[in-house]
């Protein structure tokens, strides 16, 4: 019998909102907390605040069956996951959201309960909060303070989805549980097998940790060499995307596919901690880093030259931008390139700018209020007014573009769907 009655995910975002709503669709009794009121108040009219296929129409279920309510604060339940934002910045992870998420938890534990922290983190970082802990309760046994039995179970379970894929891998894919100790991945384990059907595979916890972060290095420094390999075949002539089709026909060779740079806030991300963790040894994954963030500006003077070329036949250019996201099809903009591309270009005054991104209402970022850019949500009238069209993000919105649309015009295909 599952002595998990009551579960609260703290952090309402891209990941803590889909694992409270997968485990409120098992008939377990969830409490959702945000420190955002606006996002407590959408779900419990059984809205949602993010883009992710199905996700509305199970979260308006659980909330109308009364298994999952948001709030923003914490109360008593049987097992916590914290689920909240580590953004990097200087160097440095951020973990202050971690730390107040921990805070908050503190008050209301109670022997017996479990702590999981879901956060992408620093090895140690598990730990470090068990420390935390302990020295706000001091009237509880926590794993690894004291020999003997623990009042409360402490283990790592980091996320591995895609997005637009969410509800469905956080159901079918292997988790890698770590805990404190032996006993507190076993109770963390009671946790994930409500709803995972993929193998729930036990570690300790600083394996658990260096596991999410090694995944997404790895993934990055794939990407770097298909992102390298694309500059290097720019300046040789050659279609990298038919090159890279040839190359993978080999039956050992997989190249990625080549793009505008990385974002999203785990491959572009995670990588930097590992650096962070060991600086003097992490030196490809540093330089991977460095390839994926050298990309955007590789596009950028690209554009530059494309728009030179059309003032140099006396036009004022118009520059489309197909695309903000960070991925296709999602509607997350944390570390995008593409983002960070189009906020380049309308920092110029030598062109006009219209952009196009069907998952935003309104233009992100340092995009809004200039005049010389606007939004269309109309494909074919940005690349009908577009003298430069700019593909950054290959959108299922834009497959409806053909080749013979683009007639005239400079491209510059990231993509490589029209090459």
């Amino acid at each position: 019998m599952n002595r998990l009655r009551t579960i609260s995910v703290i952090g309402l975002g891209y990941i803590g909102l889909p694992t409270a709503v997968v485990l409120a669709s098992r008939g377990v009794s969830v409490v959702g907390v945000d420190i955002n009121s606006d996002v407590v108040a959408r779900i419990n009219r059984g809205e949602v605040h993010i883009v992710e296929p199905d996700l509305d129409a199970v979260t308006a279920r659980v909330v109308q069956n009364g298994l999952l309510r948001a709030t923003t604060s914490v109360s008593e339940a049987d097992a916590f996951v914290i689920a909240v934002p580590t953004p990097f910045h200087d160097g440095k992870a951020d973990m202050a959201y971690v730390k107040s998420a921990a805070a908050s938890v503190a008050p209301v534990l109670k022997a017996g309960d479990l702590v999981v922290l879901e956060s992408t983190s620093p090895p140690g970082t598990t730990e470090a909060m068990v420390v935390q802990l302990a020295a706000l309760r001091p009237d509880l046994k926590f794993p690894g303070r004291q020999d003997g039995a623990c009042d409360v179970r402490v283990a790592y379970c980091p996320e591995r989805v895609l997005p637009g894929r969410v509800l469905v891998e956080l159901v079918e894919n292997d988790r890698v549980i770590g805990g404190i100790t032996p006993e507190c991945a076993a109770r963390a384990e009671e946790l994930y097998r409500i709803f995972c059907t993929g193998s729930l595979l036990r570690t300790d916890v600083r394996t658990a940790e260096m596991c999410k972060l090694t995944e997404n290095s790895f993934r990055d420094v794939g990407i770097a060499f298909a992102n390298e390999l694309s500059v290097i075949c720019e300046k040789l002539g050659v279609n990298v995307w038919e090159l890279i089709r040839l190359a993978n026909h080999h039956p050992r060779v997989n190249i990625l596919q080549p793009g505008p740079g990385v974002g999203g806030h785990c491959i572009a991300v995670d990588p930097w901690f590992i650096v962070a963790a060991a600086p003097e040894q992490a030196r490809l994954i540093r330089t991977a880093r460095e390839v994926n963030d050298a990309k955007p500006a590789h596009v950028l003077a690209n554009i530059k030259a494309a728009i030179a070329g059309a003032r140099a036949a006396g036009i004022r250019p118009t520059v489309g931008v197909l695309g903000l996201a960070f991925k296709a099809d999602v509607d997350d903009f944390r570390e995008s390139p593409a983002l960070q591309i189009a906020e380049a270009i309308a920092s110029w005054s030598n062109c006009e700018v219209i952009v196009s991104e069907p998952h935003a209402e309104a233009l992100p970022g340092r995009l809004s209020g200039l005049k010389h850019v606007r939004m269309s949500g109309d494909v074919h009238e940005l690349i009908r007014e577009s003298h430069i069209v700019v593909m950054l993000v290959n959108h299922r919105h834009y497959k409806e573009i053909s080749r013979e649309d683009l007639e005239g015009k400079a491209i510059i295909d990231t993509r490589g769907v029209w090459s």
